[in-house]
């Protein structure tokens, strides 16, 4: 069976991102103006995305088939519950589990109405609720296609892409359940597929392995970016896979987290020490390095017209060419997502640096875009230099923790600037492809 995977920490994660976005207009997911399912209870959002995902399939399927129809789902749809449990999958007896999923055997989509999907709903708002089933429509896309010999992962992906490409669609007006859809609803359901990733340290071989979230994300927005024709080209040699398995018992133990002031150490000295190469590459000019300070929230260091983040809690200042950051703030991030959201929020300010020492801007969307793949460049770094024992390398799940770091900032702006889905995807382009994709 394929599903979707809930996390069993929902709440704990909604609670954390809420704490960290600044709570712009309420505490709950961005409201939804003069849209059909605004007010609607999960079942009734359950409703009309299966009603819809039937309608886009049936206008895209010919698309992707070679001309056939589409043939609606044989088996139906059945939500469960504690004590009423789904129905069987093959030989696989049907039990209870927060969970949503297609049995192929069936032809039948499954999902937990007690929990599961009212909680995604409540905590991320009725665009999420929409994607799980986008999702499992796209395993019966896959099985009408003949497309299931393929690892787990990359089937779970092609699913995230084809739920990608019913959101573009969505976007596009062509919904009459799911109108109006805002970038903030979109930062929303990004947020809640945070908490449907793989747990850290899981390998991408693994017979259950979904992805982590930089690369369900990245299969969502390829989805979006490029249609259902793209994703049905997914295969195992294609796909950029970034989730690895934990390779010392130490990182396992403590989750590839440095302590966090080693962590800030790190951090640091690794940027100087990329940005050394890296731009002289970029400019043609040598790298002058940086003062990073640390300060307290009540003595932050002077600075005219400071280039600033997360609500003035960091900054770079341009007429002292300096770094500066609240050592308290940093560290909230820090025990919110992992130690790379440290990287995440340092990247970001050396990134800003590189942009005012050459002459670039770092405002508006366009700005803060360029800035979030120049970040993203250093990771990239990080992903493709030879293992050394004096050298930081990535750890297992610290491109979810700084996906969830920006994700976290860029919903803290209440909507201005660039969206969290925007600066995700520029950040991937940097950290997929290098200094050449941001020049």
């Amino acid at each position: 069976m394929t599903g979707i995977r809930a996390k069993a920490s929902l709440a704990a994660g909604a609670a954390l991102f809420v704490a960290l976005s600044g709570c712009s207009g309420g505490t709950g997911p961005s409201s939804v103006a003069a849209t059909p399912t605004a007010s609607l209870s999960p079942a009734q959002v359950v409703d009309k995305a299966l009603s819809d995902m039937q309608r886009y399939w049936t206008e895209t399927y010919p698309t992707v088939s070679g001309g056939k129809p589409f043939e609606p789902l044989q088996g139906g749809y059945h939500p469960y519950t504690q004590s009423t449990p789904p129905p069987a999958c093959g030989g696989e007896e049907g039990v209870y589990q927060p969970n949503a999923f297609y049995c192929p055997v069936g032809d039948f989509i499954a999902w937990d109405a007690e929990k599961l999907i009212p909680q995604l709903q409540s905590q991320f708002g009725r665009l999420l609720v929409a994607l799980v089933f986008a999702h499992e429509y796209g395993h019966a896309i896959q099985h009408r296609l003949g497309d299931t010999d393929q690892p787990t992962v990359v089937l779970e992906q092609q699913a995230d892409c084809y739920a990608g490409a019913w959101l573009a669609d969505a976007k596009a007006g062509h919904s009459p359940s799911f109108t109006g859809i805002t970038p903030a609803q979109i930062d929303d359901a990004l947020a809640g597929m945070l908490q449907l990733r793989d747990q850290p340290g899981t390998s991408a071989t693994n017979p259950g392995a979904h992805g982590n979230a930089f690369d369900r994300i990245r299969a969502l927005q390829d989805g979006v970016e490029n249609g259902a024709t793209k994703c049905a080209g997914y295969n195992a040699d294609n796909l950029p896979i970034t989730e690895v398995p934990f390779t010392q018992r130490q990182d396992a133990a403590n989750g590839g987290n440095l302590p966090y002031g080693e962590a800030v150490t790190t951090v640091v000295n690794d940027l100087e020490a990329y940005w050394a190469k890296a731009y002289p590459q970029l400019t043609g000019q040598p790298w002058k390095p940086l003062t990073v300070q640390p300060f307290d929230p009540s003595s932050a260091p002077a600075c005219p017209k400071p280039d600033a983040i997360a609500d003035g809690a960091a900054f770079y200042c341009p007429e002292g060419d300096f770094i500066a950051y609240d050592d308290q703030k940093l560290q909230v991030l820090y025990d919110a997502f992992g130690d790379n959201a440290v990287g995440l929020i340092l990247g970001d300010l050396y990134a800003r640096a590189v942009q005012h020492r050459r002459g670039a801007s770092t405002e508006g969307s366009a700005g803060q875009l360029a800035v979030d793949c120049l970040n993203g460049t250093w990771t990239y770094d990080l992903l493709h230099r030879p293992r050394q024992s004096n050298t930081p390398t990535l750890s297992p799940g610290d491109l979810d923790e700084a996906v969830g770091a920006l994700l976290a900032l860029a919903r803290a702006t209440g909507g201005s600037g660039a969206s969290g889905f925007e600066r995700i995807a520029a950040y991937r382009n940097g950290v997929l492809n290098g200094l050449s994709a941001c020049k």
